[in-house]
């Protein structure tokens, strides 16, 4: 017996100002699966994310979570199981690290209902997956980007989703706070069977790390399978409209990509 997929998406089409932005989507992504949603600027990475974290609800066709229509999930319900990672750039909400991280129990508890011994364990637990537990006590304005980034994915983890969907989670870090999202991330991919939905521009970080890559081009797939056969051929010319040189190394089961010749 084939086993439901967590997402499962076909025809999945919208159009936004008289402009079609998706056309056609369609895929699924498994249980414990790391995705990557790749493509150049304006093939609508962001509004399938946008989709699937129903902050986009204006879609046409199939759109379902572990075999139920998305639409049809309450939102607390949704919570449980979902968790969105926004960017860490715009304005901060004006919080201590601990007061946020401490939301993300929402799903389980009433507005006015106190957080039980259970869900501060919850909390704890987060904050010391995400590294951030040092910075409870401080508000989010005052960390830095990378920081504030790590202080997001702690607020999802205490929600206890089994999904996670992030929007270029690391754009706007450092090199530092590169390492250390993708660590975390790994870790609960691979050690505790999270699935993960990322969009992503860094083609090393994306063939890398995931099980499956999916590319749009103007709004449909272009491309849906393992990193490996991403690289083969022209695939990426094609995609991206410009030349890549792939360099082998010892150091990783995939070439490392570098856009441009003669490197």
């Amino acid at each position: 017996m084939t086993a439901t997929p967590l997402i499962r998406t076909d025809q999945l089409s919208i159009e936004l100002n008289g402009h079609e932005i998706l056309r056609r989507v369609g895929f699924t992504v498994g249980r414990g699966e790391y995705l990557s949603i790749i493509g150049p600027n304006g093939a609508g990475k962001s509004t399938l994310l946008r989709c699937l974290c129903r902050i986009e609800r204006r879609w046409r066709g199939t759109l379902e979570l572990d075999g139920r229509p998305l639409a049809s999930i309450r939102q607390r319900e949704f919570a449980r199981t979902a968790g969105y990672v926004p960017q860490a750039h715009g304005p901060c909400p004006p919080f201590t690290v601990g007061e946020f991280v401490r939301m993300g129990r929402y799903p389980y508890r009433t507005p006015f209902e106190s957080l039980t011994p259970e869900d501060l364990g919850a909390v704890r637990e987060a904050m010391e997956k995400a590294g951030v537990e040092r910075f409870e006590d401080r508000r989010l304005a005052t960390l830095s980007g990378g920081e504030r980034q790590m202080v997001y994915l702690a607020a999802t983890l205490a929600q206890g989703a089994e999904l996670l969907l992030l929007d270029e989670p690391a754009t706007f870090l450092d090199y530092r706070h590169q390492v250390e999202l993708m660590r975390t991330l790994r870790a609960l991919h691979r050690d505790a069977g999270v699935t993960v939905i990322a969009v992503d521009h860094d083609l090393n970080r994306v063939t890398g790390c995931s099980d499956r890559v999916l590319a749009l081009r103007e709004g449909g797939v272009f491309f849906d399978g393992p990193p490996a056969a991403l690289l083969e051929g022209s695939r990426l010319e094609s995609l991206y409209g410009t030349p890549f040189s792939r360099i082998d190394t010892d150091l990783r089961p995939t070439p490392v990509v570098v856009c441009g010749e003669g490197i």
